[in-house]
């Protein structure tokens, strides 16, 4: 079976290829004789009743300095691809939700991968309030107030933005540690979102877990330690990545949201566990495959296409 794919990313010029997810999902995809279109979120509208995108023919190889070719600048309508993988990076901002928005208008014909009205009503961080079993103590409030009466009850928390990512703006409020207040003036400064507080996991330090899942089903895992000193273990801000197998508490994780996960179409998922508790569910764009490839000497993007596969087969 080739298929056509048409990737929405951010510019592929300055990724790496060493690391980069998105990447793979193309070079694998390739390797498998399907055909890619590739474009960046601006260049996606709706005219008259078709959902278009400016970009073009893409050819991938693991050549550093070289990774990449593109045909003509062209416009395509998606209608007319077979799978359209939604793989740009947050913010999960405006132009994120709408891009979801305009590719919901897509036909069944074509499968969006993961399916977008999911990814805009699951936020990575809201979701998981869906299964308050698995996770800390959480608490999401504009309020002030609330947000002492978290830390007063629980000493040390951490204190981040509900739509941030990759680290930026996590911060850990000890015991003792009188910022809570200046923390909330500076974020209602920038913008009328609620902040998410989560009681602080001592296990951290012996890693953030990222399970991958393939339609709602774990396919491995890797462990990101945080660097001395850090809270964060996110890889691109000195996180270190390990080989680390699947628990029974993992598994006992991602059957409980497995279902779910599947029935609503989200194909490829990165969920991040710290010791027995699932802290985040990444529908956006997870991230994890090369190095969780390199570890475990398996094509887990391979099985990702499988899935896709026997999708557009069914």
């Amino acid at each position: 079976m080739s298929l056509r794919v048409a990737i929405q990313m951010d510019p592929i010029a300055p990724i790496n290829i060493d690391a980069d997810s998105t990447f793979r999902i193309a070079e694998e995809a390739q390797a498998r004789g399907h055909s890619l279109f590739y474009y960046t979120p601006d260049r996606l509208s709706w005219r008259d009743g078709r959902v278009i995108a400016r970009g073009a023919d893409l050819t991938v190889r693991r050549e550093r300095g070289d990774h990449f070719s593109l045909g003509e600048m062209r416009d395509q309508d998606l209608s007319e691809m077979d799978v359209v993988w939604l793989r740009q990076d947050p913010p999960f901002d405006m132009g994120y939700i709408t891009s979801t928005h305009i590719l919901d208008l897509l036909p069944d014909s074509t499968l969006v991968v993961n399916d977008p009205s999911w990814v805009r009503n699951w936020p990575e961080k809201l979701l998981v309030l869906q299964f308050p079993e698995l996770i800390p103590s959480t608490t999401i409030a504009w309020d002030l107030e609330v947000l002492r009466e978290f830390k007063a009850r629980h000493g040390d928390i951490i204190v981040k933005p509900l739509y941030g990512n990759g680290g930026a703006g996590v911060f850990r409020l000890r015991r003792d540690d009188g910022n809570l207040d200046s923390l909330h003036e500076l974020f209602r400064g920038m913008n009328n979102e609620p902040l998410i507080a989560q009681q602080f996991l001592p296990d951290v330090s012996a890693g953030d877990k990222r399970v991958i899942l393939v339609d709602g089903d774990p396919v491995g895992a890797i462990n990101r330690v945080p660097a001395e000193g850090q809270t964060r273990s996110n890889m691109h801000v000195g996180g270190r990545p390990e080989k680390i197998d699947l628990t029974d508490r993992d598994r006992e994780i991602c059957a409980a949201i497995g279902p779910l996960l599947r029935e609503k179409g989200q194909i490829f998922v990165g969920i991040d566990v710290i010791g027995p508790y699932l802290t985040e569910i990444n529908l956006t764009s997870p991230t994890g495959l090369q190095e969780m490839e390199r570890f475990n000497g398996d094509n887990v993007t391979a099985r990702i296409w499988e899935a896709i596969e026997s999708r557009k087969a069914g």
